[in-house]
Order: structure tokens, then sequence, then C-alpha cells
């Protein structure tokens, strides 16, 4: 994700596994590896997270043409 610092990257995805969006998974190697996935519930809400990207999508201003 551009323009994220990793603390808020951190943040964000730590606020998502508490809400059992996505679950977090950690391999103990060095340097340490952590794996995020969706849950079933973060599965679930696909459909209505497409949805509100088409309606985003759909009020985008067109872009302005220079004179």
């Amino acid at each position: 994700m551009p323009g994220i610092s990793q603390k808020m990257l951190i943040q964000q995805l730590r606020d998502l596994e508490r809400d059992r969006v996505v679950a977090r998974r950690v391999y103990p190697e060095v340097p340490p590896k952590v794996e995020y996935s969706l849950t079933k519930d973060g599965t679930a809400l696909l459909p209505s997270l497409r949805e509100l990207q088409s309606w985003a999508a759909a009020r985008k201003p067109a872009p302005r043409t220079r004179k």
C-alpha cells in the first residue's frame, strides 16, 4: 500500500485480526516471517467490498482536460 507507514500497516492488520477479518500466522524463522489470510468472516465481506468499490468508481470525477 503506497504511502502507508509500517507502523500504521501493522496497527491496521492487528485491528483486522482482533475483529476476526484476517488470521495471522507467525513462522519461527530468522528473520521472522508473518502471513495474513482472510478468515471465513473476512471472505464473507468480499461481495460487499466489491459493491462499495463499484459505487466509488462510478462516482469518481472524470479527469480534467487541459486547455
